[in-house]
């Protein structure tokens, strides 16, 4: 997946199926929960965009705050069984259906060959995806949040499935979500479900789920909505969400993912999942939607000479933490700068890379990072207080930060080319649009 699909011709698609679709028997499906900025249409798809119109035109935004209402308090009140609010369903730009509706079933064949449907899921909460099986980027981020809300819910995962369909018309053989399912890590968990078939069938599944799904014939290459619809143990639809660049932060939405999982359980299987818990944005806190921590670091070449992050005011600037002697930092580097080198290509002087050496000998990291061709800034943070500002957990470590200077993204352990570039020129491409709701 990659590249934008057209806004206009999307948002005249989602208005057509917004007045196609048919009403539950209780009454109209609308939506709640916070507004989606208008600008991230462009990467939604009409799935989400359905969503995010009738967020806009039918209801006010909330105030932002929550957490987890294991009580059924939710926007969606009894039907969404107390789903995720707050901070939680910001970074999962969740909108909760006040009535939810029943999904329509499909059958479809699962990476192991074995026909699978919705419905022989019931009694369970199925998180719907629709996915690439080439995709090396943004799929791919998805795959480590699974990974990681897997290991979040423990032993309640049992009564979780990520299902996911295939949204590549290219490459529909069972082999290949077999594949992309063993190579990105997902062979060892017992809950994801990747299902293909006939490309006409895949083609009415996408249709039925408003899921986009934009072809390049020549290239062989797909762009697609990251639509997330969360389906309760009774097989009812209950909210929609999206696994958009704020899947990039991996602890934090694997996290919220979880949450919102084990919130649809019954009420006594429900409760506070493993991971680290969304925070709201605060001045001091360097998460998603806070200001970026300000830095005036010596250069890694000249220490003579500093970079300061007032300098980068106005562009978008991705921050990579490394040091020489971190392995995953060495696999790592050559990946962000060919992310560069193309970023810059497409997108000039809108964009700035800066790597930050930390707490590394000044010596062996210059040394280091002239034999990897490293081309962008680098600047030495050799006390560890910008790291220990932006509170990472490890190495390596990436954050994108906007042109006013809040955090767009936070992504622990390291990126490829196609990741970070996706996520960087989506980023400009939506305005830094994405991220919590206060986000600027």
């Amino acid at each position: 997946m990659a590249g934008a699909v057209d806004n206009e011709a999307m948002v005249t698609e989602a208005t057509a199926r917004v007045a196609s679709h048919p009403e539950p028997k209780d009454g109209p499906l609308m939506t709640s929960g916070k507004r989606r900025p208008p600008k991230a249409l462009l990467f939604a798809g009409a799935g989400a965009a359905v969503a995010a119109l009738l967020a806009l035109v039918l209801l006010p935004k909330p105030s932002p705050g929550g957490g987890t209402s294991p009580g059924g308090t939710s926007p969606g009140g009894a039907a969404a069984g107390g789903l995720v609010d707050g901070p939680m369903a910001n970074l999962l730009q969740l909108d909760v259906f006040s009535h939810w509706f029943q999904p329509e079933n499909f059958r479809l064949t699962d990476q192991y060959g074995k026909t699978v449907s919705l419905r022989q899921f019931r009694g369970k909460v199925v998180l719907l995806s629709f996915n690439d099986d080439q995709c090396p980027d943004l799929c791919t981020l998805l795959a480590q949040d699974v990974v990681a809300a897997n290991r979040d819910m423990g032993p309640r995962a049992k009564q979780v499935v990520f299902l996911g369909v295939n949204v590549n018309p290219f490459y529909p053989g069972v082999r290949y979500v077999k594949s992309w399912t063993d190579n990105h890590g997902l062979g060892q968990e017992a809950n994801w479900i990747f299902t293909t078939g006939p490309v006409k069938r895949l083609e009415a599944v996408w249709k039925r789920y408003g899921v986009t799904v934009a072809l390049d014939r020549k290239a062989r290459t797909v762009q697609h909505s990251a639509d997330l619809y969360f389906i309760n143990p009774a097989g009812h639809a209950v909210a929609l969400g999206e696994f958009g660049n704020n899947d990039a932060d991996t602890a934090l939405f694997a996290h919220a993912m979880a949450q919102a999982a084990v919130d649809l359980l019954p009420r006594s299987q429900r409760g506070p999942v493993g991971g680290p818990s969304v925070p709201a944005p605060t001045p001091t806190n360097a998460t998603v939607g806070a200001p970026a921590p300000s830095f005036d670091l010596p250069l890694l070449n000249d220490p003579r000479r500093a970079l300061s992050s007032s300098a980068l005011r106005g562009r978008y600037v991705v921050i990579n933490f490394w040091a020489s002697t971190c392995t995953a930092c060495k696999q790592e580097m050559p990946h962000i700068e060919q992310a560069y080198r193309e970023v810059r290509r497409d997108l000039g002087n809108q964009v700035a890379f800066v790597g930050v050496d930390v707490s590394d000998r000044r010596l062996a990291a210059a040394a280091f990072a002239k034999r990897a061709g490293v081309t962008y800034s680098l600047a030495s943070d050799a006390s560890g207080a910008l790291a220990g500002a932006y509170r990472i957990p490890g190495l390596p470590f990436t954050a994108v930060v906007g042109p006013h200077g809040k955090v767009l993204i936070r992504h622990p352990g390291a990126l490829s080319t196609e990741q970070l570039k996706y996520v960087v020129e989506s980023e400009a491409a939506l305005g830094g649009a994405t991220g919590l709701a206060s986000s600027g």
